[in-house]
């Protein structure tokens, strides 16, 4: 019975060969078709103006020479966005509860950071390992605790994604699992887990959004 809560998680197979491929381009296809004029109908112009205002959330922390990032960024939080989003319908599979991917999506982009910013201005980069006015003594110490904790980042940002999406699913699933098991023994009880589950999605959709914003805003 409880390695049956984990099945949500494996990869979905057809035949042999590994969904997740798929589960991961499939959002792509619910965007609209690009057309030779700007808007054509309400549902472009609302595509439009959530990717402005998500493109302009981003920005905010940077500078006008950090802007160029604004295309990627941007298209990683949509695509995080749909995925954790879809993931939380009946009978889907989804992607970003695997570590695997989300650490293929932290690292390269955390290493990309991290090289401009060394070629960029690297005393200031260099200069994040060793806070002003660190006793002689602590230097050491503080050194290899800041490059610890720069070099785990991508780590911990792939970590905090699966850890939050993982423990919102296995609460959905056990509560509605009580729900069902409650209903004919316990109806008053049952209504009341079932008024407790729809709370629960509700803040589910919150964290799949806020999740999705997190994991860019930190990189």
């Amino acid at each position: 019975m409880n390695l049956s809560f984990f099945d949500q998680f494996t990869s979905p197979c057809l035949l042999g060969i590994p969904l997740i491929l798929l589960s991961t381009l499939f959002p792509a296809l619910l965007l609209p078709a690009p057309n030779n004029r700007w808007l054509t109908n309400r549902l472009t112009t609302l595509q439009s103006w959530l990717l402005h205002l998500i493109a302009k959330q981003l920005m905010i922390p940077l500078n006008k020479k950090g802007h160029k990032w604004a295309l990627i960024l941007t298209s990683l939080m949509t695509l995080l966005l749909v995925i954790n989003l879809l993931g939380l319908l009946p009978y889907t599979f989804t992607p970003t509860t695997q570590l695997s991917m989300n650490m293929a999506l932290a690292f390269p982009l955390w290493l990309a950071t991290l090289l401009t910013g060394l070629r960029n201005q690297p005393s200031i980069s260099l200069g994040h390992l060793l806070p002003e006015g660190t006793p002689t003594l602590l230097i050491p110490a503080l050194i290899m605790i800041e490059t610890t904790s720069l070099l785990i980042r991508p780590l911990a940002l792939g970590v905090r994604l699966t850890a939050n999406l993982t423990a919102g699913h296995l609460l959905i699933q056990l509560i509605s699992t009580a729900t069902t098991a409650l209903l004919p023994t316990m109806p008053a009880v049952s209504i009341l887990t079932l008024l407790v589950l729809f709370l629960l999605t509700i803040l589910e959709v919150a964290v799949a959004m806020i999740q999705a914003y997190v994991f860019v805003l930190l990189l």
